[in-house]
């Protein structure tokens, strides 16, 4: 095959759209090099690499980027409680940066000057994607095949995939039982299109991948402790069975094991897409769900009272925001990420956690170095250093401008 066209990497998941996109790059003249991520999808890796070589790639690369996902982008959203539209936790957002970021680093490896990937025209990763190639690399030039007329006119739904895949012997795996999309990580799994779009229908049953029925559950609740240093979790300890573990990305994985059995982390939703469209989608979320809930009650004992406001009201959905829309590699993001961190530095101590049937429940809370929280001045039955007869200042000097307005009304 030619290779006039160039060279370029594209973003596999070894799926119907990438495969087919694989093949059509080629038939365009391309020189195609395929990449994936392994960000903690559950996936025959192996098997992928056969099949993409077997279709036309000269190379391809597996990268394992599991680290540095939950350390470079997971933990720093915890301590942000990044969250979208108070319900979202973000979970495909987040894996997209890393990703990029290394598809980049491959791309100048080999002196591709194209790059590729097989996100929807209608959806925000293509927004997420491209937005950061552009700004790790200005010059790349991005190939876009869902956005292209050419590409999209000739397969405007799956049938016409699958008669592409079946002329030009792509093997593919049909799976008319499971009528959705999903995008897996190791933050979250999604769920969209198929039956999902009509917002008023149930999710079957079987749809959800990683985590129990919360009805299924265990009766038993599963306790646990969880220690922060500066808001990164650093030690899980379960307090059921006595297992300990601190290193970062184990850490994760075993909070996502506990939440997954517990039926911690699914939500239903409709959100508003960057691109201006509405979307429903299903996510299941386990550990992380577990890590937000306890990182915003530890704040609640270490965190000065101006900095939580400044937190919540500026740094949360500014950086929130800017995850959903793309804008991970910006002079914003570096800002924010700044003043995140200094908001963080008391962010230490222990909390413990209920998990019960889908429920996150805080039962206690410590912490040996902050001492924002004085047992006796906030004590009802003790006086402490706070005398009482000192509020009456306060609140006469609070109701100056509220007895003016009131005379006024």
């Amino acid at each position: 095959m030619s290779a006039s066209k160039g060279r370029v990497l594209l973003a596999y998941s070894g799926g119907l759209d990438t495969s087919c996109i694989l093949v059509w790059l080629r038939e365009q003249g391309y020189e195609v090099i395929t990449y994936m991520a392994n960000v903690g999808q559950e996936e025959d890796f192996e098997a992928a690499r056969e099949k993409a070589l077997k279709i036309g790639a000269t190379k391809v690369y597996i990268e394992d980027l599991r680290r540095i996902f939950v350390e470079e982008l997971i933990y720093p959203a915890i301590q942000a409680n990044a969250i979208y539209e108070n319900v979202y936790l973000l979970g495909t957002s987040l894996a997209r940066p890393v990703i990029a970021k290394r598809q980049i680093e491959i791309a100048e490896k080999e002196n591709c000057q194209y790059i590729s990937h097989g996100c929807t025209g209608k959806g925000n990763d293509q927004v997420r994607f491209e937005l950061a190639y552009y700004a790790l690399n200005p010059g790349i030039k991005v190939i876009a095949p869902w956005r292209i007329p050419e590409f999209y006119e000739r397969f405007p739904g799956r049938p016409a995939l699958l008669a592409y895949a079946a002329e030009k012997n792509i093997p593919v795996t049909q799976t008319t039982d499971k009528p959705w999309s999903t995008d897996e990580n190791l933050f979250h799994c999604s769920y969209e299109a198929g039956v999902l779009e009509d917002p008023n229908v149930t999710p079957p049953k079987n749809m959800w991948k990683l985590t129990v029925d919360p009805e299924d559950a265990p009766n038993t609740p599963e306790r646990i402790t969880i220690t922060f240093k500066h808001g990164i979790p650093v030690q899980v300890k379960n307090n059921s069975d006595g297992i300990t573990v601190s290193d970062p990305l184990d850490l994760f994985i075993y909070l996502n094991t506990i939440a997954r059995r517990n039926g911690i982390g699914r939500i239903d939703i409709v959100e508003n897409r960057y691109i201006g469209i509405k979307s429903r989608g299903c996510y299941e979320t386990p550990g992380g769900t577990i890590l937000r809930t306890a990182h915003i009650d530890l704040e609640g004992l270490v965190l000065d009272r101006q900095v939580r406001s400044l937190r919540d009201q500026f740094i949360t959905p500014q950086y929130s925001q800017l995850l959903y829309n793309g804008q991970y590699f910006s002079p914003e993001r570096s800002v924010l990420f700044a003043a995140l961190l200094e908001s963080q530095k008391s962010v230490n101590g222990e909390v413990k956690l209920k998990l019960y049937k889908g429920n996150v429940i805080v039962e206690g809370r410590k912490s040996d170095t902050e001492k924002l929280y004085d047992m006796d001045e906030s004590s009802m039955d003790v006086t402490g250093n706070f005398s009482p007869i000192d509020a009456d200042g306060f609140i006469k000097t609070q109701s100056i401008r509220l007895k003016k307005w009131g005379m006024s009304v």
